[in-house]
């Protein structure tokens, strides 16, 4: 399970770091807000561990704007906060949960098992779309009601990338790399191909993005 950690107290990140990391967790730490929201934008994560006073963004505004941007990941905030305000606005943005400092690392990692337990995470390699739509991405499988949809393979090959990054961006030159092998084709051939996509599925999933390319959101 991969953490997005966001912590500007650096001998307390580094040592959550170290316990998470030999708890068996992946962990992508920093401690500015800024650049918090950067890795988010540009990876996946299973869980959000923000403090709420960082530098440049702090935790709660980074949890708002990543929500605008459609990207919603359990949360937990830590923080020394004890202000009811702050508190009731983490639970308004949807954190799941809260805890307060000093905190015992191992009280740390008991509540994110609880949080998975509560958030009932899917595995790692079930991409679930919508509440029809889900796709495998080992047997690379897309599923409309658990029921495995039959594609050609360019339709396979797209689904499967846009699966791959979620909520994120898929450029032109992506689409030509991954789909088309780097070979010479133009775009208005790439946007007619995902026309096709779009008329096989029978949700809505992919977002056109004028003049830069296509995403494809998770509906919730």
């Amino acid at each position: 399970m991969k953490i997005l950690l966001l912590e500007d107290e650096l001998m307390l990140q580094t040592a959550m770091v170290e316990y998470l990391t030999d708890s068996g967790y992946e962990v992508d730490a920093h401690e500015d807000g800024k650049e918090a929201l950067e890795s988010s934008l540009q990876n996946s994560y299973d869980l959000f561990i923000f403090d709420i006073n960082t530098p440049s963004i702090d935790g709660l505004t980074l949890l708002d704007k990543l929500q605008t941007e459609k990207i919603f990941v359990p949360t937990i905030f830590i923080s020394a906060i004890t202000e009811i305000e702050q508190i009731s606005k983490a639970y308004e943005l949807g954190c799941y949960d809260y805890l307060k400092k000093p905190f015992h690392l191992k009280e740390l990692t008991l509540h994110i098992e609880r949080l998975l337990k509560m958030a009932n995470i899917a595995p790692k390699c079930i991409v679930n779309i919508s509440k029809m739509y889900s796709y495998d991405l080992e047997c690379k499988r897309l599923l409309f009601d658990n029921e495995e949809q039959t594609l050609t393979l360019k339709q396979a090959q797209i689904i499967d990338l846009f699966a791959s990054n979620i909520n994120k961006i898929v450029d032109f030159d992506m689409l030509r790399h991954y789909v088309w092998e780097d070979a010479n084709v133009d775009n208005a051939t790439i946007r007619a191909e995902i026309h096709r996509v779009k008329k096989v599925l029978k949700e809505e999933l992919v977002e056109s993005l004028k003049g830069i390319g296509y995403r494809m959101t998770q509906k919730h």
